[in-house]
């Protein structure tokens, strides 16, 4: 098997050099995608790579909302996502007719999304975030109230920062994998297990886990603290695979998922071998309406112009 799987990664990048390809994978991603993968990353950071990247073909191994945004802001690429399947339980809470709705009802509040969204959904909101320039976007914003979706917990951690009114969009949307298994109980049994790590969580993670953390942040904020802070140990209050992201940069300290079953079933669809047959046949290709991908453009420049 071994062997098996050598020649696989050996025949991807063969391929990568002839198409003139990179790959870019998602934190959350399998160990072996990671590791074939150009540049690893959070939504964000890989979109913006996307768009600096010297290539013909960008292959993305992550959901599907985060491959529709490469391919967004990518328009003269080739954009592939090796399984369409590979979506977003939390991205589907907000859908464009949701949004619209909002919007009727509280017309003088901005639209803030989570780039955690429907590509649709983006195209009708005023700015777009990450979960680490949420709350910095929204202080700068200047209205009393805003609207935010499509995570409630999100939502809930940007109000208590900034203390600007935000009303959730809708108000139960979450992840299933940090709603129900970062949970308080699973805090708990890691922190029997290693009472001296500290403790780090995605804010898209329960208030009550939230409230026991030694940080809160996104993916790669997390994976920097590890790196900043004066500890040994540590506790990832996230998706479980960024552990092994985590193991990878600081190989001199002990990092532990808050809970090991944490797995999110979509990000693993993505296989070396889906990302061979991706670069073989240069499908499935990622396709937006023009005019929906030029509006998510402009909500994504209008965002990074009020955060500097």
């Amino acid at each position: 098997m071994p062997g098996y799987v050598e020649g696989l990664l050996e025949r991807i990048r063969e391929l990568k050099r002839q198409r003139r390809a990179v790959i870019l994978a998602h934190n959350y991603q399998l160990p072996e995608v990671q590791d074939v993968a150009d540049f690893v990353g959070d939504s964000l950071e890989l979109a913006r790579k996307a768009m600096n990247v010297d290539a013909d073909v960008i292959v993305f191994a992550g959901v599907s909302f985060m491959a529709e945004m490469v391919a967004a802001l990518n328009p003269d690429k080739v954009v592939l996502h090796p399984d369409p399947t590979a979506g977003c339980p939390l991205a589907d809470f907000a859908t464009p007719q949701l949004v619209r709705r909002y919007k009727e009802k509280h017309p003088q509040a901005p639209v803030v999304l989570y780039v955690n969204s429907l590509t649709a959904a983006k195209a009708l909101a005023d700015y777009v975030v990450t979960s680490s320039s949420a709350a910095r976007l929204i202080s700068r914003i200047g209205a009393e109230e805003v609207l935010f979706g499509p995570d409630s917990n999100l939502a809930d951690h940007v109000q208590r920062s900034t203390g600007v009114r935000v009303i959730p969009l809708p108000g139960h949307g979450h992840c299933p994998v940090h709603q129900y298994l970062i949970d308080e109980y699973h805090l708990m049994k890691a922190l029997d297990e290693h009472p001296n790590a500290k403790v780090l969580v995605h804010p898209e993670a329960p208030r009550e886990v939230r409230e026991r953390a030694d940080f809160i942040g996104s993916t790669s904020q997390m994976l920097r603290a590890v790196g900043e802070m004066d500890a040994e140990e540590f506790i990832l209050g996230t998706e479980e695979g960024l552990a092994y992201r985590a193991r990878r940069l600081y190989p001199n300290k002990r990092v532990y998922p808050l809970n090991p079953r944490a797995i999110c079933i979509d990000m693993k669809k993505i296989t070396p071998l889906k990302i061979l047959r991706s670069l073989e046949t240069l499908k499935p290709r990622v396709t937006l309406d023009p005019e929906v991908s030029r509006r998510v453009r402009e909500v994504i420049e209008r965002s990074l112009q009020l955060l500097g």
